[in-house]
């Protein structure tokens, strides 16, 4: 759940293009929470909420404890740039983990990326924050920029006691378009395979990275009559014979989204230490 636009951070690579100038977008809280009870009778095991940043989301807490109490397993995907206190004590609750990406121990080149000044600082502080509060955790590293410092960092995060360290490259969606190659070519092809991802106006996509592909919106339909829509049933369909004639690669050196041979072992209802949106392979680069 996208459930704000809205980010402290300007990053240049950002799906969403949040940043300061973000909104919470048309989805009120009451929808939101109407999104997870019908979650809830579709069977979903976990909940992702996302942003921008969803922690300057004001209801982000009565949302974690809304899904919480349906049993549903909560994943915040944070810059974990500020966590408000009452936050802390939302994140320790059991059922609940973090995740937050991380682009190089040095402080200059990860806020090249982040956009803030300070920016680094505060992420790798609350990360500490997080391991010594034993909130389950796992972070991304995203390799941008050549001679970005991704090794380091794995590094650096291996020594703070961080044990779930993914990897993925530039994808061609938002802010992140280089060369113009955009489209199916920047998935995994795991999209609508278990999950589905709303915007903060309400649109629903197979995935935060297909963006161009909505299936339906949940302030006009159900949650239930988007999942049973046909025109979920075609994007999902048309996904699928993509990537059966898509050629295979190997997941080194560039790991790169779709891999024949380097999906995330996730089922549809995905534990609490899989990606629930899968929509990366978890491997790393080779060390240079």
């Amino acid at each position: 759940m996208e459930i704000t636009g809205k980010c402290p951070l300007t990053c240049v690579h950002c799906y969403a293009d949040s940043g300061p100038r973000g909104s919470h977008g048309a989805m009120t809280t009451r929808d939101w929470c109407r999104v997870i009870d019908e979650s809830a009778k579709l069977g979903i095991g976990m909940a992702q909420f996302i942003g921008g940043e969803p922690t300057v989301h004001p209801d982000l807490a009565r949302l974690v404890n809304q899904a919480l109490g349906h049993g549903i397993e909560v994943e915040v995907y944070s810059n974990l740039v500020h966590v408000r206190s009452e936050l802390w004590d939302v994140f320790t609750r059991p059922g609940v983990r973090l995740a937050t990406s991380y682009y190089a121990d040095d402080a200059t080149q990860h806020e090249a990326i982040t956009g803030r000044q300070g920016s680094h600082a505060r992420t790798r502080n609350n990360i500490i924050e997080a391991l010594r509060r034993s909130i389950p955790l796992r972070v991304g590293i995203v390799d941008i920029d050549d001679g970005q410092r991704v090794d380091e960092a794995r590094d650096e995060l291996v020594a703070l006691g961080v044990h779930e360290i993914g990897y993925d490259r530039l994808r061609q969606v938002g802010r992140g378009i280089r060369t113009g190659t955009t489209g199916a070519t920047q998935l995994c092809g795991n999209c609508a395979s278990g999950v589905l991802a709303v915007s903060p106006d309400g649109t629903v996509w197979p995935c935060v990275f297909a963006r161009w592909l909505p299936v339906g919106n949940v302030r006009e339909q159900s949650l239930a009559e988007i999942v049973a829509g046909q025109r979920l049933q075609g994007v999902r369909a048309g996904l699928t014979k993509y990537f059966a004639l898509a050629p295979a690669t190997t997941c080194d050196p560039r790991c790169e989204p779709y891999t024949a041979g380097c999906h995330p072992e996730c089922g549809p209802a995905c534990s609490p230490r899989c990606d629930p949106v899968s929509c990366r392979p978890n491997c790393l680069p080779p060390r240079r």
